[in-house]
């Protein structure tokens, strides 16, 4: 995971309500039976802009209001040290945590989650970053993911796992109490990559290909969204269309990353029971206005 510097969004506050304004959120589990479609994206208005009314400017966000004292250097605190109990298999599991949380694509799937009122965990390098980063809106870990007890009490509490990044299921054991995983995947493009470029993604299409094996075998039910190749452009200036799957669209097309970020958590909304969505993505010409009542159709009523 490539480590990147966080971003210093501010939760927009009045006087009047001291507490963050934000869209009200809820995850919906619809079940529906596992295929594979294909489709390309487009939205109204781009990420970043749809939070702009959220976030106050300034490069510091440890001075928002309410904000706690920043953790010790290492980021650890008193209370987690002391966390070492045996979490009961019948907890509560509302929590959704993103892989790479410090990664850019990590950090717009967080702002997503948190304009939607999700709670929110992320694995991180530098949890002091991520707190003045994200204040307490995000409860932000440290350590390797790739210790049994380390991921165990990261995963308590949580029924959703989002990665934006390949690398975090490659050596994934356990996913006892996960409800939904949802993975972004560049397979697609580092498989139609040829030459030098071949060469050059050889690693990174070995851990993506690693991690979408690992899902499908998890018995976990999964959405897999493999997207084109990922661009630095605004979100929103193109809305949404769908391929079927014998188009292959992410071979030779492109998607933003806020779009990449936005789709993860609609994503959410629409669990595959029994089995697993996976489709390819990237711009394309048709609006969608309803992420759940469109995959839930396109679940039901087509796809491969």
């Amino acid at each position: 995971m490539a480590a990147a510097l966080l971003p210093s969004p501010l939760l927009h506050r009045n006087r009047q309500n001291p507490s963050p304004t934000l869209t009200s959120y809820g995850f919906s589990a619809t079940p529906t039976r596992g295929l594979l479609i294909r489709c390309s994206a487009k939205k109204k208005i781009g990420f970043f802009d749809q939070i702009l009314d959220y976030i106050e400017g300034g490069p510091k966000l440890r001075k928002w209001y309410g904000a706690p004292e920043l953790l010790p250097k290492d980021g650890s605190s008193a209370a987690e040290e002391a966390d070492d109990a045996e979490f009961a298999d019948d907890e509560v599991r509302d929590a959704v945590l993103v892989a790479d949380g410090d990664s850019e694509l990590g950090q717009m799937v967080i702002l997503q989650l948190i304009v939607k009122r999700a709670r929110v965990k992320a694995l991180v390098k530098d949890k002091r970053a991520a707190m003045e980063a994200f204040g307490t809106y995000v409860e932000s870990i440290v350590g390797d993911v790739n210790s049994k007890p380390f991921l165990r009490k990261a995963l308590r509490d949580v029924g959703a796992i989002i990665s934006p990044n390949e690398g975090f299921f490659a050596s994934f054991e356990s996913f006892k109490g996960i409800k939904h995983i949802v993975l972004l995947s560049q397979l697609s493009v580092y498989s139609s990559s040829s030459g030098i470029q071949s060469l050059m993604t050889s690693n990174a299409r070995k851990l993506a290909e690693q991690d979408e094996s690992t899902v499908k075998n998890s018995g976990v039910p999964h959405t897999i969204i493999r997207v084109g190749a990922l661009q630095n452009t605004s979100g929103g200036a193109q809305g949404f269309s769908f391929d079927k799957a014998s188009l292959g669209c992410a071979e030779k097309g492109s998607l933003s990353k806020e779009d990449a970020a936005f789709i993860c958590v609609e994503a959410l909304q629409v669990i595959p029971q029994g089995g697993g969505l996976v489709f390819e993505v990237i711009n394309g010409g048709e609006k969608v206005s309803d992420w759940k009542e469109c995959l839930t159709r396109l679940l039901e009523g087509g796809g491969q």
